[in-house]
């Protein structure tokens, strides 16, 4: 050990001196490329290093954290603080992000502990109670923070494991596709795109299992050459499915797919090689990708420009979870060795969420979980804001019955960081009722004159303006391009309402609830206002509006000495608008017109016209209806001509003929003609199955840029409140016209001298 200790000793102080020496250079790259390799260096592994900065460490942090200080120090150490950080996020790696997560935590623990300490009013008892309510809010955000950050820490980043080349030692593998009430067009794509999987023919059993007993399934399953599977009941919905199937089964690896969602050719390629690699692996997860925009892309129109609400977890927390060995399951786009499946007892059913609860069993029996952010497969997501809500009830409900009946922190089998990861999920799903009393606390001010906190000011904005503004900073950095600042609180605000209801009922009645089937494919046919789902964030507008009013008053009426106070809610006030504003634009339904979404792919084409000319031509969407290309030439007099399209040059991927049904300078529109089995099969490999299909799908986004991030959620809350302002005028001009009508009626029934006696009255 000591023999150890000075060859590290020595190591570090011949790098500390050419760190000098870079420093005088001002070589700045090989200083960052310097800082990195001390900070993995095996001198850090060592136990008594470790040990020893881990209690200097905590001894400091306490220390910072607990110090009490006066106006002027307590700004002095904000700068500080900002500027280390400031300075810290010029760095790259894992290194930087573990100081800038540190000086978030030491920023926000010091506020939670100045708020429990110094701001609420004993002597007040409708103070103190609204008062520990707003703290009880406010340590369980900080309890979800603190935890977030030790769970993505480190992400793994896992890569591909490579099969063997001898194809005879690759595993059979099940392809489960649960189904219960989607329509044919949503899992035909599906049953195609696992048929073109590349695996051994002999070792690729594809079950259709369909818990609706439609003849219509059993009659493509039997034309595609498939297993078709039918029980005779719906017995614990979805999981129930699955181990009616898992029952009747045989291979060593079981895939599973969401009927919406269609896996790309390698799939199996990429993924089944951890399986090999690793024998105590039970489950891989990949990540979910929508082809298809959510209710709030569609309503806002920032599809694949803003991160949705699943990126976070797909891009960032799965791989943290991954590095815990704690990656979850989530229901389709998986695998799952059989063996680990049957001796935990198939897939759970006691919860609403049987992916994670599985997931968290097989972790109990110490088997490995892997995560590999590779998109292989893309699905349909909920068209309506009703559907959507919805099924995040259900996620909600779920994760708190897990909570309930096999709590995460207690029993046998997990790890610390298991336990954590697990319970950082659950935890998540609480969020509801700290969100509905950040939306409402600074009413109390405002119209009840109630100091929620009891503190100057001044104090309140430089304790949290650090936390608000460090804990920005690093999830930024952390979040990267998978989640937009301050777009976190709009999700949870459109939810709170909901999912609090949920979540408190499943707290003292965890085996209530049932399984729903979240609708996908559906129209929308004329835009429209969701008057019944956005009923919440409209009386939390009203609320906030009447609060707002009052802070103008206050300012006019209150003494000179609540100004400060005053302007403070005031502007908290305005940010609840801001935020209640996008969660009424987001509840505005846009059409969805569209029996296909468009893909965008860039593939060689060559169109052979009716006169025989051959042109040309390179894709720029994909559908399972036609395709719009790109010419080399004008598209001049080419407008609904028939011809013959073949797409991909070695070899051709789809051969088809067509017609041109839109033109407009070199870009033309076709529409195919009835398609054979044969080349639907090849259609949906061109637009869903390519390897590449997904790779580039969010790599052009630019990372999170806080500042850009809070304008674009601003601007948006003002179309919001645009949005429902004109909704409402048209109510009201339908109100005004129909009671016209109503008063034109009355007053038709009154007593008047008849038409034919009119004539008769002798003028005067």
């Amino acid at each position: 050990m000591q023999r150890a200790t000075g060859k590290a000793n020595a190591w570090l102080l011949c790098h500390l001196s050419r760190y000098r020496l870079l420093h005088q250079t001002n070589n700045h790259q090989q200083l960052l490329q310097r800082v990195e390799q001390l900070a993995v260096h095996p001198f850090w592994r060592l136990a008594p290093v470790r040990f020893t900065l881990y209690a200097v460490a905590s001894i400091l942090i306490l220390f910072i954290v607990t110090t009490p200080m006066s106006t002027l120090p307590q700004a002095l150490f904000v700068l500080l603080l900002w500027g280390m950080a400031m300075i810290i996020g010029q760095f790259k790696g894992n290194l930087a992000n573990l100081l800038l997560i540190l000086l978030s935590a030491i920023a926000s623990t010091r506020y939670l502990w100045w708020r429990a300490i110094n701001t609420l009013n004993w002597d007040n008892m409708i103070n103190l109670t609204l008062g520990i309510g707003l703290l009880a809010a406010e340590i369980y955000i900080w309890l979800v923070l603190i935890l977030a950050f030790i769970q993505i820490a480190w992400p793994l980043r896992r890569p591909s494991a490579p099969l063997p080349d001898d194809k005879t030692l690759w595993p059979a593998v099940d392809v489960f596709i649960p189904t219960y009430n989607e329509p044919m067009k949503i899992v035909r794509p599906t049953v195609l795109a696992t048929m073109n999987m590349d695996w051994p023919e002999d070792k690729l059993n594809i079950y259709l299992l369909d818990d609706g007993r439609r003849q219509e399934f059993k009659t493509f399953a039997e034309e595609v050459g498939i297993h078709y599977m039918a029980r005779p009941d719906n017995r614990h919905a979805k999981a129930g499915n699955l181990n009616y199937a898992l029952e009747r089964t045989q291979s060593e690896l079981i895939t599973i797919f969401d009927c919406d969602h269609i896996p790309t050719r390698s799939f199996l390629q990429t993924n089944v090689g951890w399986f090999l690699k690793d024998p105590k692996l039970a489950l891989l997860q990949t990540p979910h990708l929508f082809y298809s925009p959510d209710p709030f892309e569609r309503n806002l129109d920032n599809f694949r420009r803003t991160p949705n609400e699943n990126e976070l977890f797909y891009g960032v927390i799965q791989e943290g979870n991954d590095f815990w060995n704690a990656a979850f399951f989530c229901g389709s786009c998986a695998l799952l060795r059989r063996g680990p499946l049957e001796e935990i007892g198939g897939v759970a059913t006691e919860t609403l969420t049987e992916d994670a609860h599985t997931a968290l069993r097989l972790h109990r029996e110490g088997y490995n979980s892997a995560y590999l952010n590779i998109p292989q497969a893309a699905g349909l997501a909920p068209e309506s804001l009703s559907a959507y809500v919805g099924q995040r009830i259900r996620w909600a409900r779920g994760m708190i019955q897990i909570l309930r009946i096999d709590n995460p922190l207690f029993g046998k089998g997990l790890s610390l960081g298991q336990r954590l990861c697990y319970f950082t999920a659950m935890l998540y799903f609480l969020t509801g009722i700290p969100r509905l009393v950040f939306l409402t606390a600074p009413l109390a001010f405002l119209i009840l004159h109630v100091y929620i906190i009891h503190a100057p000011a001044q104090m309140i904005l430089l304790y949290v303006l650090p936390h608000l503004l460090h804990s920005n900073l690093t999830n930024a950095r952390l979040q990267g391009k998978y989640r937009y600042s301050f777009w976190a609180e709009v999700y949870e605000s459109v939810l709170a309402w909901y999912i609090a209801r949920a979540t408190i009922v499943a707290l003292f009645a965890p085996h209530k609830g049932s399984f729903n089937v979240t609708a996908k494919g559906g129209l929308i046919e004329q835009q429209h206002f969701d008057w019944e789902i956005a009923r919440p964030s409209l009386v939390l507008t009203g609320l906030n509006v009447i609060g707002l009013l009052f802070g103008i008053w206050r300012l006019i009426e209150n003494p000179a000495n609540e100004t400060a106070i005053v302007m403070l809610n005031i502007g908290w006030t305005f940010y609840n608008l801001v935020i209640l504003g996008v969660t009424l634009s987001v509840a505005t339904e846009t059409r969805q017109t569209r029996n296909s979404h468009r893909i965008p792919a860039r593939l060689p084409a060559l169109l052979q016209l009716e006169d025989g000319r051959v042109l040309e031509a390179e894709t720029l969407d994909l559908s399972e209806g036609g395709v719009a290309l790109h010419l080399d030439v004008p598209a001049d007099g080419l407008l609904n001509q028939k011809i013959e399209i073949s797409i991909g040059k070695t070899p051709t991927i789809l051969r088809c003929s067509a017609r041109i049904v839109r033109s407009h300078e070199h870009q033309i529109g076709l529409l195919f003609d009835p398609l054979t089995l044969e080349d639907e099969a090849r259609l949906i490999e061109c637009i869903y199955g390519r390897a590449d299909a997904w790779k580039d799908w969010v790599t052009d986004r630019p990372r999170d840029r806080p500042l850009r991030a809070m304008l674009d959620v601003l601007r948006t809350g003002l179309t919001g409140f645009h949005r429902v302002s004109y909704v409402l005028l048209r109510r009201m001009v339908s109100v005004y016209t129909q009671g016209h009508k109503f008063l034109s009626w009355v007053y038709s029934l009154l007593p008047r001298t008849p038409n034919h006696l009119q004539s008769r009255v002798d003028p005067p």
